[in-house]
């Protein structure tokens, strides 16, 4: 094993023959050394081995605490002036080395090389190795992060002092990723998760334009371009949102935005196995909505929110309900939120305030001013206090598609958190798929889906929900019922 000087934050090490390759990756010749300067120091690239047989790269970051200091707006703290001076940003993997990183190696992050391009797509073998990354929590959170992504994590806590054992660990690791990935990929994963490490301590303030930066390096389409891999590797990722909120600094507006973007998901029928399927699951959409309705009627509910309301399916039956005084849709998904905007304000009273207040004229031609409407973009799995105060809520076709491990957040915001006196939620029953043409045994109805319950398994979810929450439950069908599978969708009616 090659023994790297401390100062050296980051080393890239390939065995793929020819070795050297990893110059043509990274745009930078093996045989020099080079300079970059930044607004805050000085970034260096040199290679300390390059042979057919191995190759190691190495971005060193030098960091000037004066121009640190001159590079600083605003002063936040007593100590500040201190601060600049004696500070560990030389020595960690902290935002400035990942500044660094994305000037320094851009081409090579967005996987662009022009004399190879056959390289640039193909795994090799790498070994990533950076001495002192700042992690609070842990080595266990250094592997949840980058284990998922392919790579053999070996996280070694950095002590205090090592003669001085009796001080115990920093919270800092050693940090050593070997795994066989594209290098684009691999720079991408440091980009992102590197920042999310250190926890929002960030040398430079967090605005908007930090949104497409991590969702660029993550992956997911940006301005309408998708990806060469679809939604990309943030949005598959198990720790998306811990990721997410701790990269935008905690800041909720942009983590909102971000998520939404990763998590999308259209609220059409595409992406079904048969066009027969989705032909009755349209039909099936309609019978929903009038089985919510009726519920929504029966217990004289003031006031909807429709969570995952998609592109206002069910909105656009509840604004013409004279009963219902407050009607709110939201949505992780802006696309679908402008969708319902336009079938919600084809006439709208502009002093309807934040919402909106839709104008239908009767036969007579009489206008009838119908609830206020108001559309959130905003998460399920968020409390938020925009949920609060409405009389019922609905999940229609939301639930399933959650990941598992998401659905107590779910829970806790819409029966904790929220609280309405009435919740309607409906899902499929996967044991009807059967009677679905090309749908085979353990098939799911839409692509997005993250499971598909029994009836059995819904029931025991509901009736757990219901017991925690001091609700009490009943179980409706909805749509044609067989006498062996059920009906198509089952629907569970929560009253407080």
């Amino acid at each position: 094993m090659v023994r790297h000087n401390a100062w050296v934050l980051l080393t890239i090490t390939t065995t793929a023959r020819p070795a050297t390759d990893l110059g043509y990756l990274l745009h930078k010749h093996p045989d020099k050394a080079q300079g970059f300067e930044q607004s805050f120091g000085t970034a260096h690239v040199f290679y300390p081995e390059a042979t057919e047989e191995r190759c190691t790269a190495a971005l060193l970051l030098e960091v000037d605490p004066q121009a640190l200091l001159r590079a600083r707006t605003s002063v936040s703290t007593p100590d500040f002036a201190l601060a600049q001076y004696v500070n560990d940003r030389p020595y960690a993997s902290s935002s400035l080395f990942t500044v660094a990183l994305g000037r320094v190696l851009r081409t090579a992050i967005r996987g662009v090389c022009e004399g190879r391009p056959e390289l640039a797509a193909t795994p090799i073998p790498l070994e990533l190795h950076l001495p002192a990354v700042p992690c609070r929590s842990g080595p266990e959170r250094a592997r949840a992060l980058f284990e998922p992504l392919g790579w053999t994590v070996r996280a070694e806590p950095v002590p205090l002092d090592p003669g001085l054992p009796g001080w115990g660990d920093s919270h800092y690791l050693s940090l050593t990723l070997t795994g066989t990935l594209r290098l684009s990929d691999a720079l991408s994963h440091l980009y992102v998760l590197l920042p999310a490490m250190e926890g929002g301590n960030r040398h430079y303030w967090v605005d908007s334009t930090e949104i497409d930066k991590l969702l660029r390096a993550g992956g997911a389409p940006v301005d309408g371009v998708e990806s060469e891999d679809g939604a990309g590797w943030l949005a598959e990722h198990p720790e998306r949102e811990w990721i997410t909120r701790r990269y935008l600094a905690r800041r909720d507006r942009y983590v909102r935005t971000a998520l939404a973007r990763l998590t999308e998901h259209e609220e059409s029928e595409e992406g079904v196995a048969d066009p027969v399927v989705e032909e009755r699951e349209s039909s099936l959409a309609d019978r929903r909505a009038d089985a919510i309705e009726a519920v929504i009627e029966s217990e004289r509910v003031s006031s909807v929110i429709d969570l995952g309301c998609g592109g206002g399916r069910l909105l656009e039956r509840l604004v013409r309900h004279r009963n219902l005084e407050r009607i709110t849709g939201v949505d992780v998904h802006l696309g679908g939120l402008e969708i319902a905007h336009r079938k919600l304000c084809k006439g709208c009273d502009p002093g309807g305030g934040r919402g909106h207040r839709p104008l239908f004229a009767d036969a007579a031609g009489r206008s009838d001013q119908r609830p206020r409407t108001e559309l959130l973009l905003g998460s399920v799995v968020y409390r938020d206090e925009r949920f609060h105060g409405h009389d019922a809520a609905v999940l229609m076709e939301v639930v399933e598609h959650l990941d598992p491990s998401r659905l107590p957040a779910m829970e806790d915001v819409v029966f904790g958190d929220a609280a309405p006196r009435l919740v309607v939620v409906t899902t499929p029953n996967v044991e009807y798929n059967r009677h679905y043409e090309g749908l085979t045994d353990g098939s799911l109805r839409h692509a997005d889906h993250r499971f598909e319950w029994t009836r059995a398994e819904f029931a025991a979810w509901a009736d757990r929900v219901a017991e925690r929450y001091g609700y009490t439950v009943r179980y409706l069908p909805v749509g044609d019922e067989h006498p062996e599978t059920g009906a198509p969708t089952q629907m569970g009616v929560f009253t407080r």
